[in-house]
């Protein structure tokens, strides 16, 4: 059962006030900024030196570091504040943070279980830094989404073609490794807890559990944001939702946004962030990507040619925050704040 008599916290009430007078604008992709960083091993793990400010522990990991953007907030934390700030002053109004991949279950890839709770902390009070150097800069607020991901296993499919009933984790194993991600989260200064990049709702749910928990030991609640992902051009999840089953399945966790993200370009998720739009009683949340990945993987579509799809949004009514996911760049976030800043927000049905 999720406790909804805590109290909410001031940004709630900031944010809902927000939203109603206009589209929201949440930030874009971590990741390809990293990349253009062209950080080393040794960059990765400060030269052996993984500990940062209020760690409780320095780290040692046997595992090559290179590729794991979330330990950066405590190796390079000022190269991810000054993208998680530029994205601010691009017009972003929710910073997430720099934690997808925080939870004990992802970071086992890398021997860093034991550092789950420092990465989370960091990860809020690095996006925190930002979002209050950015406010000081304009006077504009922002507010601070503790970034929860999937992990890379799946509750409700087994990895083994031959042994269909094997499951690689179990409900309880997510809502551990969640709990405890989303304790440092809340730690740090979180304002809201976005669980994003859903494949599979079971995840979701179990994620949505461990939330409500960490609120209740916290003593108030925090806005959770909902964004699930369509994988392929069925329209459903990987676990093989159809948009309007995934809201169905949140619906309870009484969410501030839900919607989509990653995997599809601004184009191909129309539809199915409109299907969201016509069944929702939350607001609604889109960050599509620049567009599908070329051939080597990168991003080619321009900020103007993502703004203009997003706008088709805007224009017909289907969202309420819009941002970018995988390729796009604060420039991509300034040309769709400046695109979508004449239409009015989605009206919420009751």
């Amino acid at each position: 059962m999720l406790n909804f008599s805590l109290p909410e916290t001031p940004a709630l009430t900031q944010l809902r006030q927000m939203a109603s007078e206009r589209i929201l604008i949440l930030d874009g992709a971590m990741g390809t900024m990293i990349q253009t960083l062209g950080l080393s091993e040794e960059d990765f793990t400060a030269k052996g030196h993984i500990h940062g400010p209020g760690c409780r522990h320095h780290y040692h990991p046997d595992h090559p570091q290179q590729g794991n953007n979330d330990l950066l907030v405590l190796t390079q934390p000022q190269a991810v504040e000054d993208i998680q700030y530029t994205f601010a002053m691009a017009g972003a109004d929710i910073l997430e943070t720099n934690t997808f991949s925080s939870t004990s279950i992802a970071q086992a890839d890398y021997g860093l279980e034991d550092a789950v709770h420092d990465l989370n902390v960091a990860g809020a009070q690095v996006a925190r830094r930002a979002a209050d150097r950015a406010e000081a800069a304009d006077g504009r607020s922002r507010f601070v989404a503790g970034a929860v991901g999937p992990t890379n296993r799946t509750a409700s499919i087994s990895p083994d073609v031959n042994d269909p009933g094997y499951r690689a984790v179990t409900f309880h194993d997510l809502r551990v490794a969640y709990g405890q991600q989303i304790d440092g989260l809340i730690e740090g200064g979180s304002d809201l807890i976005l669980i994003e990049t859903i494949f599979d709702t079971l995840n979701a749910k179990a994620a949505i559990f461990a939330a409500y928990e960490s609120f209740a030991k916290a003593g108030k609640r925090l806005p959770i944001m909902i964004s699930g992902t369509i994988t392929d051009a069925s329209g459903r999840t990987l676990s093989g939702q159809t948009p309007t089953a995934f809201w169905h399945s949140v619906a309870h966790a009484r969410p501030f946004t839900v919607g989509l993200n990653c995997a599809l370009g601004a184009e191909s998720m129309r539809p199915h962030m409109a299907e969201i739009a016509s069944v929702a009683t939350a607001l609604t949340c889109a960050y599509p990507n620049a567009g599908l990945p070329n051939e080597f993987g990168a991003y080619d579509e321009t900020p103007e040619e993502t703004a203009a799809q997003v706008k088709d949004f805007a224009r017909d009514g289907i969202v309420n925050v819009v941002g970018g996911c995988c390729g796009t760049t604060p420039d991509h976030i300034r040309a769709i704040a400046d695109a979508v800043s004449s239409f009015a927000p989605r009206k919420v049905q009751s």
